[in-house]
């Protein structure tokens, strides 16, 4: 048997772990970011639900996760050896943020927040959340020692990671309204909040970063369904729009840059920055080696081939078009698809993801942390 069929034969029994050599020391995580990571901030604060099929790969209902199942940071919490993140706004059920907290918010932003924004939650609010959070955690200490289960103690907030994954959502709404020129004009300004962010968090005591770029969002089947079906031309040899990659490019060429001086400035902190737009760019263009059929075709959709993507009717919904009634359901085969709905990956997807991150090669610095 060759290695490509291995691969193909052990990537479903694999789905079941995820392999690591890294031995990590992170006492507690807090992520702040957009639907990639969000584990159910999103609904929790601006209301609706999520119905099945999503959730249905692991959680086996609907679990806030826009995806089949686990996203990446869910994985990463495991090879950590800590429990999944619980988002921020989620009240109900007392749920405990002694190992971390989850600010990141479907549609949310770096720049602030805008009138026409789907999210509200932006960088900045996120990391006002944060600050609150922590104030919250100190104030309750201060008042009682019993519920410290619950809460992280101050060493864990000094030790934590502290983790990025967000930009997505500056790239491809821009591109509705401005020209690829525009669309790049904006990102120095993206970058300079992004700073903030950063910079506000490192003077609450964060020192440890660890900070994703964003994807090929040229190989989203939204953005190849709104920009690239009339016209052949602008897509690449991979089918992916090649303004929205060049754009991610461009914003990561800036982010990895930002991430080098911020090294400099705050040499007491670590920095790291992971190439995701490398890791789903390769999965995407040697789907088949990793036992996917499906690179660019969304799994929960409607339409059909090739994309299988309608921008009228979400995943799990039912509408009427054109006279029928008409369902975005699920494929049979989610572990043979990359996207799960248009916008977001499968939790197969995530899994390969995650698994290339915990190589360590795809970083730029150490992942290993160990507290002193």
């Amino acid at each position: 048997m060759d290695s490509i069929s291995m691969v193909r034969l052990v990537l479903p029994l694999l789905l079941l772990t995820l392999p690591t050599a890294i031995s990590f020391g992170y006492p507690a995580v807090f992520n702040f970011g957009d639907s990639n990571s969000d584990t159910g901030n999103f609904l929790a604060g601006l209301g609706g639900s999520l119905g099945l099929p999503n959730g249905r790969s692991y959680f086996h209902r609907p679990a806030g996760r826009f995806c089949d199942g686990r996203l990446i940071v869910d994985f990463l919490m495991d090879a950590m050896d800590l429990p999944f993140l619980n988002p921020y706004l989620e009240a109900i059920g007392a749920p405990s943020f002694y190992r971390g907290c989850n600010f990141a918010a479907a549609a949310s932003t770096i720049h602030p927040a805008r009138g026409d924004s789907i999210s509200p939650f932006s960088l900045g609010i996120q990391v006002a959340q944060f600050v609150r959070f922590k104030e919250k955690v100190r104030e309750i200490q201060a008042q009682s020692r019993n519920l410290g289960k619950y809460i992280p103690g101050e060493d864990y907030l000094e030790n934590a990671l502290y983790m990025f994954d967000i930009g997505q959502n500056d790239l491809a709404g821009a591109f509705y309204s401005k020209t690829l020129k525009k669309v790049l004009a904006t990102i120095p300004t993206i970058m300079s909040q992004f700073e903030s962010g950063i910079q506000k968090l490192y003077y609450e005591g964060a020192r440890n970063f660890w900070i994703h770029n964003t994807g090929p969002l040229g190989c989203l089947p939204q953005n190849i369904a709104k920009f690239g079906s009339n016209d052949p031309k602008k897509l690449d040899e991979h089918g992916c729009v090649r303004t929205h990659n060049q754009a991610s490019k461009i914003f990561n060429s800036q982010l990895f840059g930002l991430c080098k001086r911020l090294r400099v400035q705050y040499a007491d902190a670590k920095f790291t920055h992971v190439d995701i737009f490398a890791i789903k760019s390769n999965l995407i263009q040697n789907y088949s080696i990793y036992g996917f059929r499906q690179p660019l075709m969304a799994c929960c959709g409607h339409g059909g081939a090739p994309l299988n993507y309608d921008s009228r009717i979400s995943c799990g919904q039912s509408i009427v078009l054109n006279g029928s009634r008409v369902t975005a359901a699920g494929c049979e085969a989610d572990r043979k698809y990359v996207n799960w709905d248009g916008i977001h990956y499968t939790e197969a997807a995530n899994w390969y993801v995650a698994s290339q991150i915990l190589t360590g090669k795809y970083s730029d610095s150490p992942l290993l942390h160990k507290m002193p």
